[in-house]
Formats: C-alpha cells, structure tokens, sequence
C-alpha cells in the first residue's frame, strides 16, 4: 500500500505541471497576438503571467524560444530595459544560443547607455540568426527548410547590416530600426513558415486524391 501513495501523487504532480503549461502555452500566444499587434503593455503582461506559471516554458517546435526571451522583448518594447536586460539575460542563461533574445539584449545596451557591448550583442544575434536560418534551409531543404525565409529577404537584410559593421561606419538609427525589425520579423516567420508548409501540405494532400 505504502508503495501506491508515492505514484498517485506522481502522477497528481504530473498532471498539475502538464496543466499550469498549457495554461503559460495560452497566454504566450495571446501574448503574441498582442505584441504583433503593437500592444506592448498588454503583451508584456501576459508574458509575465505565463513566466509566473511556467518559468522554464519553451514555445516552438522548430525555433525554440523560452518564455524570458519574451517578456524581455516586451519589456524592451515598452520602454523598460532594466527589468528587459535583466529577463534577457536569464534567457540567455538557460538557453545561450537563443539568438533573437541575444539580438534583444544587444538592442537593450545600447538604448541604456551601454552601446560598445549592445553593438557585440547586436552583431552576435544577427549573426546566430543568420547561421540558424543558413542551416534551417540547407540540413532540411527537402522538409521543414524550404518554408523558412525562402526568398532569403531576411538574411539578406542582415548581411546588409553585417557588412554595415564590419565597415566600422555605423549608422546607429539604422542598425536599431534594422534590428527591431529582425526581432519582429523573425517572431512573424514562426506563423509564416507554419502556413506555407500546412499550404503545401494540402496541395499534395489533394494531388493524392486526385491522382491515387
């Protein structure tokens, strides 16, 4: 009997965890919505109840994003980049190759008065974001890869602005607007990459019913 008990409140213990993460899935996409829609301060609050429920909540299958990467990406949008840098930083902390958030920490720096390492932090997440979508359409160009960036305008736009660094004459206001735009773009590219698949995926679904 003794034996019993530890496995009921296991599985009460599991059943609870799986819960509070749906829960914390829920208002990261609601989030989401609010951010893509410019509401930052509505997005932001949703971020911070989702972190509350789940600290360590990954969102993304594909490109995977941890909950501080967001609410530092809110707080930054909402004109607070000390609680921004501090939520990036814990982003960074559990998951140092999450380059959007590294990108977001560099944006951070330099809006706060630290431009000599947000300009290192900028070029990093670009460059991380880069490679990633570089290897995304290359290591799965036959799957998943062909539906990420597949006019290569965003990693156009970022050797536009790497070549603009590694000239030495940057233009500040450019490389902030350039950035947030990347940061945004990318978060649209998770929806993105899912339509065109689930598009192509329901054209080949009809081909195979009409030819069997």
């Amino acid at each position: 009997m003794r034996a019993v008990i530890p496995l009921a409140f296991f599985a009460i213990g599991a059943l609870v965890s799986a819960c509070t993460s749906l829960e914390a899935g829920g208002e990261l996409q609601s989030g989401r919505r609010a951010w893509f829609a410019g509401d930052n301060e509505t997005a932001l609050a949703y971020f911070q109840s989702a972190a509350h429920k789940d600290p360590n909540y990954v969102y993304g299958s594909v490109l995977q994003q941890g909950i501080w990467s967001y609410v530092g990406r809110a707080e930054y949008a909402a004109g607070q980049f000390t609680p921004a840098r501090q939520s990036l930083e814990r982003a960074l902390s559990l998951n140092k190759p999450e380059d959007i958030a590294r990108l977001y920490l560099g944006l951070t720096l330099a809006r706060s008065g630290d431009p000599q390492r947000g300009l290192a932090e900028i070029e990093g997440g670009m460059k991380g974001i880069h490679s990633w979508l570089e290897y995304i359409a290359n290591a799965f160009r036959f799957s998943f890869g062909e539906f990420w960036d597949p006019g290569r305008n965003i990693r156009a736009a970022i050797e536009g602005d790497l070549a603009m660094l590694s000239s030495k004459d940057v233009d500040w206001q450019k490389l902030m607007a350039d950035g947030e735009w990347l940061g945004k773009r990318m978060e649209e590219e998770v929806d993105r990459a899912r339509r065109r698949e689930s598009r192509d995926r329901s054209r080949d679904g009809n081909g195979r019913g009409d030819n069997p």
